[in-house]
């Protein structure tokens, strides 16, 4: 049992220094938005999604170019007007009460 807890833990420990790395990086590039960075991280780490909307001008794009160059993942950027929703773009998942179950649009 204390060789399986000893395992869990040095597996903690590679994935923590290896977060810290990422953030480390973005935070190389990203300056004043920690906050955020963190919770792309997050939604990374929980398999998540993360929408990112603002002013223009507080590096939205540069953090989402950076996160991927930095886990050498394509990136593709969408620019979303005020008439267009997210749901536009990821669709949505409707209940089906005859069949009991979801159904993707």
């Amino acid at each position: 049992m204390d060789e399986n807890i000893q395992k869990l833990n040095e597996r903690a420990s590679y994935y923590s220094e290896q977060i810290l790395k990422l953030r480390t990086e973005i935070k190389n590039k990203i300056i004043g938005q920690d906050d955020i960075i963190d919770n792309m991280l997050i939604a990374l780490i929980s398999q998540g999604h993360i929408l990112l909307e603002g002013v223009p001008g507080l590096a939205k794009t540069l953090m989402a170019r950076t996160m991927a160059e930095c886990l050498d993942c394509d990136f593709v950027r969408l620019q979303f007007t005020p008439d267009l929703l997210p749901a536009d773009i990821t669709g949505t998942k409707i209940y089906n009460h005859n069949e009991a179950s979801f159904f993707h649009t």
